[in-house]
């Protein structure tokens, strides 16, 4: 059985709430999806929050490297209004705030791991010391995934009993070492480069295969017919009602 959820939130509902953020996440739980994706980082002062970018100023009014910065000063940026009106204010989430939100809503979770430049490692360990504090590994449910293999090292070095994903964007020749390495159950794909015979290749290694930023059903479904077991998009409800036969909840897209 797969420990992907077939139809994933990427950074919540990324198409209709500010990616990231606990509005994001709320939103993904009312389109229907069971599961949500978000990227986790450090503070200069090694707090561990959700944030995709190295720089605050896409999606925060702050500017400058995150890692630069202090938590008291990243839980005072407005992590909203760059989406939209109704979402000012919206701060950006701790990673423990983030893993209660989602036990509270009943979801399941996709941790990614996203390093600042060279803190690989520092953040690792960072991040799974709160998910054994806030997610036990017998409840299940949550995935550890990451492009930076020394901080997926770390991760498993720090917490065994947590299932991994290794994302990959290109297929480096050496990426099923890395997965054996590494101790991944799953392979996280991009639409982009994967193709039907290294989506086989990933099968027949016996991993689960994730499939990445997915907003079209018709390509969902080719990758479903593929093997893909779960399918990352910023668009859960409209996936969820095309793919799964549910209907999508109210919200509206906004860009």
């Amino acid at each position: 059985m797969s420990v992907l959820a077939p139809i994933v939130g990427h950074r919540g509902a990324a198409a209709h709430a500010p990616e990231n953020t606990l509005a994001s996440i709320r939103m993904a739980a009312r389109q229907g999806a069971r599961m949500v994706e978000f990227d986790a980082k450090l503070s200069s002062d090694g707090v561990a929050f959700i944030m995709h970018d190295d720089l605050l100023d896409r999606t925060t009014d702050g500017h400058g490297p995150a890692a630069a910065t202090p938590w008291s000063e990243l839980q005072k940026l407005d992590a909203g209004s760059w989406f939209g009106k109704t979402f000012a204010g919206e701060p950006l989430p701790r990673l423990d705030q983030t893993l209660a939100l989602i036990l509270e809503l009943g979801l399941e979770a996709n941790l990614e791991i996203k390093p600042c430049p060279g803190r690989g490692p520092e953040t690792g360990r960072a991040v799974m010391e709160v998910v054994r504090r806030c997610w036990p590994a017998r409840r299940g449910g949550l995935v550890i995934s990451s492009f930076a293999r020394d901080g997926l090292a770390a991760a498993r070095d720090a917490a065994p009993e947590y299932p991994r994903g290794l994302l990959i964007f290109d297929k480096p020749a050496d990426w099923s070492a890395a997965a054996a390495t590494l101790g991944c159950h799953s392979v996280h794909c991009a639409h982009q480069t994967l193709t039907p015979e290294w989506a086989a290749e990933i099968k027949r290694l016996g991993y689960d295969l994730a499939v990445y930023t997915v907003n079209d059903a018709d390509l969902a479904r080719r990758l479903q017919g593929w093997g893909a077991d779960s399918i990352i998009t910023d668009r859960p409800g409209a996936l969820h009602e095309t793919l799964a036969g549910g209907r999508e909840a109210p919200g509206r897209e906004t860009h």
